[in-house]
């Protein structure tokens, strides 16, 4: 249960702490250079991270085993960061702001599954879309 468990609540916590950062983020700061310093924290724990593993192959076997996906990840981290800045900076709250989003990505998500991944879509799954776009409408009211 904990090996189900533990990425979730990792993802929650660092969510939080991620929300109450960028909303803290000042206003006067230049976006870009506040994301630079943070990607340059992050690539130090990364490598970090990644020197503590234990044994590993060569760098340029291990390069070789990436594809386009590190570099589109690192393009949409960047936007969604961007993003998150600036939907603040226009006013959001932080109880409204991360809530509409992820509910509007949860939503996106079922379709995304269900015809990228050939994942199942439930009628259920259909009806909690339904709830959250309600939800969606009464919070944005």
């Amino acid at each position: 249960m904990f090996q189900y468990l533990w990425p979730i609540v990792l993802v929650v916590c660092s969510n939080v702490v991620y929300n109450i950062a960028t909303k803290s983020t000042p206003s006067g700061a230049n976006a870009f250079l506040s994301l630079a310093v943070t990607y340059l924290v992050a690539a130090g724990c990364s490598i970090l991270l990644y020197l503590t593993q234990g044994e590993h192959q060569s760098l340029t076997d291990e390069l070789s085993q990436l594809n386009w996906t590190a570099i589109v990840l690192g393009i949409s981290v960047v936007a969604l960061e961007f993003g998150y800045i600036n939907v603040y900076r226009a006013g959001w709250t932080v109880n409204t702001a991360s809530l509409v989003a992820n509910i509007a990505l949860a939503c996106i998500l079922l379709f995304v599954g269900y015809f990228l991944y050939r994942e199942g879509l439930t009628l259920r799954q259909g009806v909690g879309i339904g709830v959250c776009i309600a939800g969606l409408l009464l919070i944005s009211k």
